[in-house]
């Protein structure tokens, strides 16, 4: 008697090619509803579940395959003497190829489907016949993957030789454990902190060239419940993305994102190098906010990545390609298509550049990840930002300086800690960045600002320890500084303000960011 080849699919490429080469190698075709009319409407000869089991599909379509004819016929060992006498004692037939994917769950979510028409593309049968098939891999070849379908037929011609059986039993459970981590997100909504257990689901979109340095290797996976962001990006020119790209990407458009919702009136434009800001500003339109956000640190600049809030057109992108300039990548909202026909011209780098259209995040609520030695972190991104404006000094900040702590306070959150920004009404002027104690921070920023650190505001991600750095300041004309307060020396931190004519505002919000 032939063996079974069980085919129950959702995604129907491939399947009737699929089921004719199964055909042709000896095996009866066993079909549910969907494929079995998909198949007969070729000529494909097959047995419906149901005239196999001698039970009706009930339940609206929920109970067709959860039957012991088919979890036994896939179960069943072919060197167990007792699994082959049960077999023949309940007229049990082998099953030994098993291709089946599941319902469009993460598809309708996506759709905006209401939550009953969701519930109803949670698949039960699929996944029940796909691990079934997995833990029996010795003596079923389970596919997931229409990709699969070739190389199953020519490990069917070549008696069997290779690893495939076991790549397939991998490939099975990491198919259904994606599944069923979509399902969990789902009804976990924003409470998945709240959870003894996480489970997270990521589809690969890319192989990277390397990672961090050329001896690591990298790929790019995509959340997808998440349609905004660089990982959903699309590139409309320029060489292959590098992990190093991404991450500064990344990194460039949540700051922009900070910045456009800060001024909506406003463009915004940031510049990032290594994962932190050297450049941020706003401006009437595009041109203008790379110009300001470029003077904060041109020499970093060269080489940057750049973010723009608005589309950019012909004017920003001959302002970008300008002699002097050099950029790695440049995402915006959108792009005119004279805008990348600039960048395609400009001799030299214009070839290599990555051009980037991305959409803004439309949620104020994501998980953030980071994985450490045996284990990952997880927590809720540093999007909401509840600041409460606490004027703890005797003088009290001008409206200019209000303004031009606004826009430091946007920005430091984005620079890694210790972090000190100063910023002036146009964009920011000066960083100290990831430096072990706080007054050094402070005495980067300056050394940046140089003569504009007068006009500025300095803002810092978290408080100061000592007042040495508001002294710091102080010396270099800073008349203005935001901070998160919380320290055991706030007292002398606000005297020394007081005694040197600083305005000081407490936010009681801290944005480390290591």
């Amino acid at each position: 008697m032939k063996p079974f080849a069980l085919l129950s699919v959702t995604d129907k490429s491939g399947i009737v090619e699929f089921a004719k080469g199964l055909a042709q190698r000896g095996y009866e075709i066993l079909s549910t509803g969907g494929t079995g009319k998909m198949l007969a409407a070729f000529d494909v000869d097959y047995t419906g579940v149901s005239y196999y089991t001698g039970t009706p599909e009930f339940l609206g379509g929920r109970v067709k395959t959860l039957h012991p004819k088919v979890h036994g016929g896939i179960l069943a060992r072919h060197a167990e003497p007792e699994d082959q006498a049960v077999m023949e004692e309940l007229n049990i037939r082998a099953i030994r190829v098993v291709a089946v994917n599941l319902y469009p769950f993460e598809d309708t979510v996506l759709s905006g489907a209401a939550r009953e028409e969701v519930i109803e593309n949670i698949d039960i049968g699929g996944p029940a016949m796909i691990r079934a098939a997995a833990k029996n891999a010795a003596n079923v070849l389970v596919v997931v993957d229409p990709n699969d379908y070739d190389a199953v037929l020519q490990f069917l011609d070549s008696g069997e030789a290779g690893d495939l059986r076991e790549r397939l039993r991998a490939k099975a459970f990491a198919h259904t454990a994606f599944y069923d981590s979509l399902i969990a997100e789902y009804f976990a909504g924003d409470g998945v902190l709240q959870g003894e257990t996480a489970s997270v689901g990521l589809r690969k979109v890319a192989s990277l060239r390397y990672g961090e340095n050329p001896h690591q290797q990298a790929a790019l996976y995509v959340h997808p419940f998440q349609r905004e962001g660089i990982a959903h990006a699309k590139q409309t020119w320029g060489k292959e993305l590098s992990y190093n790209n991404l991450l500064d990407a990344d990194a460039a458009w949540a700051l922009v994102n900070d910045m456009r919702l800060l001024h909506e009136a406003s463009h915004a434009c940031a510049i990032i190098k290594h994962g932190n800001p050297c450049g941020a500003a706003w401006g009437n339109d595009n041109a203008e906010a790379f110009h300001r956000a470029r003077e904060a640190d041109p020499i970093s600049a060269f080489g940057g990545i750049v973010a723009l809030s608005h589309r950019v057109e012909r004017r920003d992108a001959e302002a970008l390609t300008a002699k002097g300039n050099f950029l790695e990548v440049v995402i915006a909202p959108g792009w005119d298509e004279q805008a990348t026909e600039v960048f395609r011209s400009r001799e030299g780098w214009g070839a290599n550049v990555r051009l980037l259209s991305a959409e803004f995040p439309t949620r104020r609520r994501a998980i953030a990840m980071r994985s450490i030695s045996g284990g990952v972190l997880m927590q809720t991104a540093d999007l909401e930002d509840p600041i409460e404006w606490r004027v703890v000094t005797e003088r009290h900040p001008t409206d200019g300086e209000v303004a031009a702590m606004q826009n430091a306070w946007a920005i430091v959150k984005h620079v890694r800690s210790n972090a000190i920004v100063l910023a002036d009404e146009s964009g920011l002027r000066g960083v100290g960045a990831g430096q072990m104690n706080r007054v050094q921070s402070v005495r980067l920023a300056l050394e940046q600002a140089g003569d504009s650190a007068g006009g500025c505001a300095l803002a810092s991600d978290a408080f100061f320890p000592f007042p040495d750095s508001i002294e710091e300041a102080a010396r270099h004309g800073v008349r203005a500084v935001i901070q998160p307060g919380g320290s055991k020396k706030d007292g002398d931190v606000v005297a020394a303000a007081d005694r040197l004519g600083v305005a000081m505002v407490l936010t009681g919000v801290r944005h480390f960011r290591h």
